[in-house]
């Protein structure tokens, strides 16, 4: 069976891996139609996501469809169309038995601790799967990504009130907005590219836009009555953008980061300690996340048409894949399409 392994930084290799064996007791064995690819995923083929391992099938952000169930599985059947939470918990550490499923002790995330989607077929726990009557594969293949923006939303807290300022605005932070829209909270994005900002405006509906420059603190006071943010979430990964961060914020305010960064994040203590920020950060998200999201979607109040700005065959991903990782290029999502 044909799949692609990502055996180190910038080395894609397209292997011939065994085929499943039948479900087990808690399994299902899907198809894999869609795949996002995602800054997870540029991370690991740059070598700058820590908790990427290699060699490693990638593809986390699953449209898929059911083959064939194991013993004991209710929830989902052969024929379901699927979104696959990728986040596999041990369901027993204390983090799980706190509900903590998002950052389990001996959390494995699909393409990046053990092997993802970029194969025709895999076992999967049934109880990882979200069904939808409606949504096409490459709509459930973007349930994940507004996950995370999700639980990002759920750590911060923005309330009706309160403005909440998203760094980055690339898919990431374009999920997470969409959280924010629901709040009512007052909503700025701030980025370094003005393309992106651009896509805010015209295609996302925000009203508040700033791109970075040494005015940045001054323009956001003129957008929150002369105050800071109540609410920054960092979604650039950036180790600049996220030491810089904690100076956004208002007094009494909650600073989130979504992005992650091997490199050292810093911040002078005063300048937190002052306004008595609280730090916040959002890994994953929570099985409850996808039924909302998939939910919304269906209900239309997330309107997917404007993510997928790429797509790819299987077989021509290896070739295409370096472009989505330059911003030039425009991508927002990029989906592969497995295929037999």
């Amino acid at each position: 069976m044909k799949a692609i392994s990502l055996d180190a930084p910038k080395i894609f290799r397209r292997v011939d891996v065994p085929a499943p064996d039948a479900p087990g007791a808690g399994e299902a064995l899907v198809r894999v139609h869609s795949v996002g690819i995602c800054g997870t995923d540029i991370g690991g083929y740059l070598g700058k996501m820590p908790f990427f391992s290699y060699p490693r099938i990638p593809g986390h952000e699953l449209g898929v469809e059911v083959l064939a169930v194991g013993a004991g599985v209710a929830n989902v059947r052969a024929g379901d169309r699927c979104s696959v939470e990728p986040y596999i918990n041990c369901q027993t550490c204390y983090a799980c038995v706190r509900g903590h499923t998002n950052c389990c002790e001996k959390h494995q995330t699909l393409g990046v601790h053990c092997d993802g989607g970029l194969r025709p077929q895999f076992l999967v726990p049934a109880r990882k799967l979200h069904i939808s009557r409606k949504l096409s594969y490459e709509q459930l293949a973007l349930v994940e990504t507004l996950a995370i923006g999700c639980h990002a939303v759920y750590r911060g807290a923005p309330q009706p009130h309160e403005s909440c300022l998203i760094i980055g605005a690339g898919p990431i932070g374009l999920a997470t907005l969409e959280f924010v829209k629901l709040t009512g909270a007052k909503l700025i994005m701030l980025d370094v590219n003005a393309d992106r900002l651009e896509f805010c405006r015209r295609v996302m509906g925000v009203q508040h836009t700033l791109a970075l420059s040494d005015t940045v603190e001054a323009e956001l006071r003129a957008l929150t009555d002369g105050h800071l943010p109540d609410v920054v979430i960092d979604a650039t990964g950036s180790a600049v953008s996220m030491s810089n961060a904690f100076g956004y914020i208002t007094h009494g305010g909650r600073l989130v980061f979504v992005g992650i960064t091997t490199d050292e994040v810093r911040f002078r203590h005063p300048v937190f300690h002052r306004p008595e920020g609280t730090l916040l950060c959002s890994r994953n998200a929570l099985s409850a996340d996808f039924s909302r999201i998939i939910e919304l979607i269906e209900d239309g109040k997330i309107d997917t048409r404007p993510w997928i700005t790429h797509r790819a065959a299987f077989d021509e991903l290896i070739d295409v894949f370096p472009s989505f990782t330059r911003p030039e290029t425009g991508v927002i999502k990029a989906v592969v399409e497995v295929g037999d």
